[in-house]
Parts: structure tokens; C-alpha cells; sequence
């Protein structure tokens, strides 16, 4: 008997190296032939003009009280009165993940479970912004996840196709919004099109003196072949304000080559080459560009790993250290749940491993907005 259950043990370790075997060198293939739509990509039909002042069109915004993923806060936290707050304008990230071809290039707007998990994002990350201002975080068509992993043009038409539907909800926020200060954010392919945005839609243009920060985490952004064409510097310090903050979250030991590789081939929103060019890092806990801080001064990681829970604010759990690749360090591994992606990537952590930060150097932007 004991010999039989050696020979099952061998077997599986057998099968788990070959597996490993397999993934390491067909493995992008793999993900490729799963993830990317077979289809071909079919233009999408604009939005009526009006499309977004139907408060159905949003996950959140102020005159949404009923389940508004965006005012939730942890247990003891509060969400302080404020004279005067900023309206926030968040866009999500990829919550359109499907498999095995199944799938179509932008995601309907009526998918049940894209919208289940942009809400689920919503609750994670916009929510850090709710002692700031009022949350709009719009629905749009957002390309699907295969996009990011083919160099077809339908990867790219997909993604502008998300992008007009994004464009299109800014407008109808900035409508609703004629005055006062702005909160920009968003999470990967949400801070691609918040990028884009702030290029085509802000710089140069009235809006853009109304800019308390910009929040575009989770995305690569090239100081030099970047930030010129975006109107914003690079935030310095955590007391200035009309400034951008980004970072891509990482546990050691890390591998960012795939966002270093992928952040060199491109060129950047000033038309000049991003290779051999410096990415945005900002320290989420102390609000400055570059630099480190110790763990005890994290005030808050969100803990979500109880399935069917509320997630919890734990403090001083993760450091955080920008390297000299442009990639935020946090440390050791720290469970986070799930989701963390090949390299020690923690992408989909990127605000909840900072909540308490993220909501702390939302305010102080804001108030040193408020101040000029």
C-alpha cells in the first residue's frame, strides 16, 4: 500500500514538472490561444449622444446611494464632512476576462459578470478616494483582457473603441461637474485610457487648471516621453497638488521584465521613444517620487482573503521601495489573496496593498490644491 501511494506522489511530481516544463516554454502561447477572441474585431456602434446622464450608465456617482460600491469603507473608517471636496473621476480596470475564444474584443454592457467584478474593483479601489470628493466611475465597453496580450491591430481597435466610451463619460462628468477641483484615477487598462484622456481631453485645455491630482496606477508611464505631452509633472512630494502619481507593485524577488519589455517597445505620448527612458514611480506611503518606506508607516492594507467578508484595514503589513527599474518593491511575498500574477507581480493589489495611504494622499492633494 505504501509503495502504491510512492508511486502516485512520483506521478504527480512528475506531471507538475512537466507542466512547469510546458508553461516555460510554450507558456505565452498557451495564455495567447486561451485568452485572445478568435473572432474578427467588429466596430461598435457610438453611444447615443446622451448615453451618460442615465445613472444607469455609471457603477457610481453621487446620486447613486443604493449599492454604490465606491462609498463603501472598511470597518472603523470613517468618511470625514469636508467643506469643500473634488469630484472624482475613476476609471476601472479589466474586469472582461474570458477563455478559450469564446469571447468578443469589447465587453457588452449588459455582461453580468464583467460588471460584477468592476463593481468588486469599485468597492477596492475608487472607494479610497470617498473622503475626497464624490465618486463617478462610468460603465464603458472596455477592451477585453486578450487585447493586452496580442499584436494584432484588433487588440488595439479594441482598446480605442473602449477609449471613446471613456472620452465620451468625461465629458458628461466634466458637464456635471462646471466647477471646482478634479480627482483623476484609474487602474490598468482603466489608467491606459485615463493617460490617453489627459493628453487628448486635458492638457492645454480649461480643465485642466482644475486638476488636483491624477492617479494613473497600475500602468507604465515614461517620465520623459510621457509626462510633457500629459500637462502634469510628476508628483514630487505628497503636499503638491496638479501632479501624477503611478506605480506597479511588485514583492521580491521580482521579475518585470514583461512591463519593462512591453513599457521599451513603445513610444510615448510626445511621439519619442520610451526605451532607455525612466518610469513614474511614485511611493504610494510617502507620496514622493522614488525613495522607500518602512512597513510600520503603511497605514492601511485592505485584507479581502475571507471569501464572502468584508475586507479588513490592517496597518503596517507592506513596505514599499521604488527600484531603480521603475517598479514599486514591497518586500516578501505577503498573501494577499489569489491574484498575484507570474514575476511576484501584484497588480491587481496596487491600491489595496495602500488603502489607507491612497485615502490619506488623496486629501492632502486636495487640500494643497485648495490652497493655491
Amino acid at each position: 500500500m505504501a509503495r502504491k501511494f510512492l508511486y502516485v506522489i512520483v506521478a504527480l511530481v512528475v506531471l507538475v514538472i512537466a507542466a512547469l516544463l510546458i508553461y516555460r516554454v510554450w507558456g505565452m502561447q498557451l495564455i495567447r490561444m486561451a485568452m485572445v477572441p478568435r473572432e474578427s474585431f467588429t466596430a461598435l456602434q457610438p453611444l447615443p449622444e446622451d448615453a451618460y446622464i442615465d445613472a444607469r450608465m455609471w457603477i457610481a456617482r453621487p446620486d447613486i446611494q443604493k449599492d454604490n460600491p465606491a462609498l463603501w469603507t472598511p470597518a472603523g473608517v470613517t468618511t470625514p464632512n469636508a467643506p469643500q471636496k473634488a469630484a472624482i473621476f475613476f476609471i476601472h480596470p479589466t474586469s472582461y476576462i474570458t477563455t478559450f475564444g469564446d469571447a468578443h474584443w469589447n465587453a457588452l454592457l449588459d455582461d453580468k459578470d464583467a460588471d460584477a467584478t468592476a463593481r468588486r474593483f469599485v468597492m477596492s479601489q475608487a472607494s479610497a478616494f470617498n473622503a475626497a470628493g464624490t465618486v463617478w466611475a462610468p460603465r464603458y465597453r472596455q477592451a477585453n483582457y486578450g487585447a493586452f496580450l496580442t499584436d494584432k491591430p484588433e487588440g488595439d481597435q479594441a482598446l480605442a473603441a473602449a477609449y471613446r466610451d471613456v472620452a465620451q463619460a468625461f465629458a458628461a462628468f466634466v458637464k456635471a461637474n462646471p466647477t471646482g477641483p478634479l480627482i483623476l484615477a484609474g487602474h490598468s487598462q482603466g489608467s491606459r485610457h485615463l493617460l490617453q484622456l489627459l493628453r487628448d481631453q486635458v492638457a492645454g485645455k480649461p480643465v485642466a487648471d482644475r486638476i488636483a491630482a491624477v492617479y494613473a496606477v497600475g500602468w507604465p508611464v515614461s517620465v520623459e516621453a510621457d509626462l510633457p505631452a500629459l500637462g502634469l509633472p510628476a508628483c514630487a512630494r505628497q503636499d503638491q497638488a496638479h501632479c501624477i502619481v503611478s506605480w506597479q507593485s511588485y514583492a521580491e524577488p521580482a521579475d518585470p521584465s514583461a512591463v519593462v519589455e512591453s513599457f521599451e517597445r513603445k513610444t510615448g505620448y510626445t511621439g519619442k521613444p520610451r526605451k532607455g527612458t525612466h518610469m513614474l514611480c511614485t511611493n504610494p506611503i510617502t507620496g514622493a517620487f522614488n525613495g522607500a518606506a518602512p512597513a510600520s508607516a503603511n497605514s492601511g492594507t485592505l485584507d479581502a482573503r475571507e471569501e464572502g467578508k468584508s475586507p479588513t484595514l490592517l496597518t503596517g503589513i507592506v513596505p514599499a521601495r521604488c527600484d531603480t527599474s521603475g517598479v514599486l518593491m514591497i518586500g516578501q511575498p505577503v498573501d494577499m489573496g489569489p491574484f498575484t500574477l507570474p514575476g511576484n507581480n501584484y497588480h491587481v493589489y496596487d491600491y489595496s496593498l495602500f488603502w489607507g495611504n491612497v485615502r490619506q494622499d488623496a486629501q492632502k492633494r486636495l487640500a494643497a490644491f485648495l490652497k493655491k
